[in-house]
């Protein structure tokens, strides 16, 4: 198995879009990337427009590798959506060229899920059922594609259980290494955590807590290092661990509370971490001439 992270904040955009070649097939996990419309009341820097238009050729030159297309729910920087977006760098275009041809398996659109995936997801499945290979509704089921073993978690909370950002599915890789995907639960929810743990993988790639919205998210901090050392202890997973707890400059120090250091989708990749949205003052200071500094390199 072959492990390609392409998209996420330590890499200066908002996504865990993820390649993995396995068994012969290319899976490409959650094709979607964007940048935060407002952070401190500000608009995306310039270098984080430029960043979103690199991460998304990445995108584009993988997903023409790929065969198979997997989606955890309906969130624009987890799927590229069939209309022109400026912060989440899509198209018409992009979108068929993702998923035309491919098999999806996609979060169901009616099933478990809040108003506002379920829109998206209506509007996704009106475009991308007549060009895909195949769309299957994956929540809670597994897949034999010979050789490698596609299985899926039921619904779980998106975050803490109650969520009203609704629900989201993981996904297991399995071709004798065991991955799992485990995007935008936020290690908030024992369903998660629970599900994790019973599948015992090798690598879980997943997303930390929200911290970065303060009083919004009192006490996700330590139910964050509680859980995934939880998951640490009963696992001795390899853990990949980026996406919201980034966008929080102090992350550094979530990880150092672990019993086990994550990477990074940047450190996975031996690169230097740019979470450009949590120095989005500093880059817009920087941008009109002014001193400020910012703890990676900007060319």
């Amino acid at each position: 198995m072959r492990v390609v992270p392409l998209a996420s904040e330590s890499l200066g955009v908002r996504s865990l879009a993820t390649f993995v070649e396995a068994s012969g097939f290319g899976i490409l996990i959650d094709p979607g990337v964007a940048l935060g419309p407002k952070r401190y009341g500000l608009p995306p820097a310039r270098i984080e427009l430029e960043t979103l238009e690199r991460m998304r050729k990445k995108i584009q030159a993988y997903a023409r590798r790929a065969d198979v297309v997997t989606i955890s729910h309906y969130h624009y920087d987890h799927h590229t959506p069939f209309f022109e977006g400026l912060y989440e760098s899509s198209s018409e275009a992009y979108a068929r060229e993702i998923y035309a041809g491919k098999t999806i398996f996609t979060k169901h659109p009616t099933e478990n899920i809040n108003f506002s995936q379920r829109k998206r997801a209506r509007a996704f499945l009106k475009n991308a059922e007549p060009i895909a290979e195949k769309v299957e509704f994956a929540d809670g089921r597994s897949f034999d594609l010979g050789g490698l073993t596609l299985e899926f978690s039921p619904a779980v909370p998106h975050g803490r259980e109650g969520s009203k950002l609704g629900f989201v599915v993981m996904t297991l890789i399995d071709d004798g290494h065991r991955l799992i995907h485990a995007s935008d639960i936020q290690l908030l929810n024992r369903k998660a955590v629970e599900w994790i743990i019973s599948k015992n993988p090798d690598l879980l790639i997943t997303g930390g807590p929200p911290t970065y919205l303060g009083p919004r998210a009192a006490g996700s901090w330590e139910e964050g290092i509680r859980n995934l050392n939880e998951i640490i202890r009963e696992t001795n997973a390899e853990v990949i661990l980026d996406h919201h707890v980034v966008r929080d400059r102090r992350y550094p120090r979530f990880f150092e509370e672990l019993e086990k250091t994550p990477k990074t989708f940047a450190g996975y990749m031996k690169a230097e971490d740019r979470p450009l949205e949590a120095y989005r003052r500093e880059l817009h200071k920087i941008e009109r001439g002014e001193e400020a500094n910012v703890p990676f390199r900007l060319g």
